[in-house]
């Protein structure tokens, strides 16, 4: 696949400020708006129009000014925008007002149900067991496909550290329901568990807040045997930057090699790669979207997933998804798909 990965940047509009008037100085038109005190915001304009009015005690050119200062440093703000549900400060408990202790179970990635169609479903694994009852015909377009993640912490502040340790588990299955000819088998199953070291940061790059930085040990594999086993073991290490709805997690990871007689998929690198990114935009009315991008630039393959979740009721939003590339599912590392799902995601 030769698809480029799009560099993200979110691009935030800011309040200018312009050059103070007199000796004092006074906001301009857009600077006056952003004062909410009703007195204050009136003796601005009116000074702008050389209206000669006596303003509220207080409500001195400085005072306008400081009033405006203070709605521009709000406006550039790094920190989370809180009010849209998410920061990665809870997700992760990244500071004592999100500490939830040890063995709370959090959400990790997304969980959710859906029912998808690929355009070329891979049969090619298969074959070799074609005689068996659950392969006796190709496999079906339709599929439901639901996935199950959650984390807990077992270790706070290590070594008197701000360093946390936490344990991760995602399920992916592949479920041909509708594959009666095939006695709806399971078509694949991943599973990966994970241990993961956090800390916090503190610092801005790139116009948004750096929270945190994440250590990993990581194994997939989808408990196969013969010539249907997969599997791989990676360390990474994930970055973690938000700002005002937008959140973004970029991953390295480095391959733990196996011995050759013991490895049944030698060059899953060359297609899954060396890293992801994942950007997610959170808006104000409930509504997600996202974009996971993945790309070995040695041999120009990777991935593409975009999704979109948007409310329903209590703890499920609607979910869509659409996949391009290769490695949906650990059988499928090396066959490029397209594939799009819709379904429900929980928000528990």
């Amino acid at each position: 696949m030769s698809t480029n990965p799009y560099r993200f940047l979110p691009l935030l509009p800011f309040l200018v400020i312009a050059p103070v008037l007199a000796q004092q100085g006074v906001p301009d038109l857009s600077g006056c708006a952003c004062i909410t005190d009703a007195s204050l915001r009136l003796a601005c304009y009116d000074h702008l129009v050389g209206v000669n009015t006596t303003p509220s005690a207080g409500a001195t050119a400085a005072s306008l000014v400081a009033q405006v200062d203070h709605a521009d440093q709000t406006s550039h703000d790094l920190s989370p925008e809180k009010t849209r549900g998410f920061s990665l400060a809870d997700h992760w408990e990244l500071d004592q007002e999100h500490r939830r202790g040890v063995f709370n179970f959090r959400p990790h990635h997304a969980t959710y149900l859906m029912v998808t169609r690929s355009a070329h479903p891979n049969n090619e694994p298969y074959r070799p067991f074609r005689n068996l009852a659950d392969f006796n015909t190709d496999l079906s377009h339709n599929e439901l496909v639901y996935q199950l993640s959650f984390k807990t912490k077992v270790a706070e502040d290590i070594a008197s550290k701000p360093v946390d340790l936490w344990f991760g588990y995602t399920q992916n299955s592949f479920w041909q329901a509708g594959n009666r000819q095939a006695s709806s088998p399971f078509r694949e199953t991943n599973y990966q568990p994970e241990l993961m070291a956090v800390t916090p940061l503190n610092f801005n790059v790139l116009g948004m807040h750096a929270s945190f930085l994440n250590l990993g040990l990581v194994h997939q594999s989808n408990g196969q045997a013969s010539t249907l086993s997969r599997s791989w073991n990676r360390v990474y290490a994930q970055v973690g930057l938000e700002r005002a709805g937008f959140t973004v997690l970029g991953r390295v990871w480095k391959r733990i090699n196996e011995a050759a007689s013991d490895d049944d998929n030698p060059d899953i690198v060359d297609y899954m790669g060396r890293g992801d990114l994942a950007v997610t935009y959170r808006s104000s009315n409930g509504h997600d979207y996202s974009a996971l991008l993945r790309r070995n630039f040695s041999t120009n393959r990777g991935a593409v997933q975009l999704s979109w979740a948007f409310p329903l009721a209590g703890h499920f939003k609607g979910y869509t998804q659409y996949f391009s590339g290769y490695g949906q599912s650990l059988i499928d590392y090396n066959y490029y798909q397209n594939v799009v799902g819709l379904g429900l995601l929980g928000t528990f």
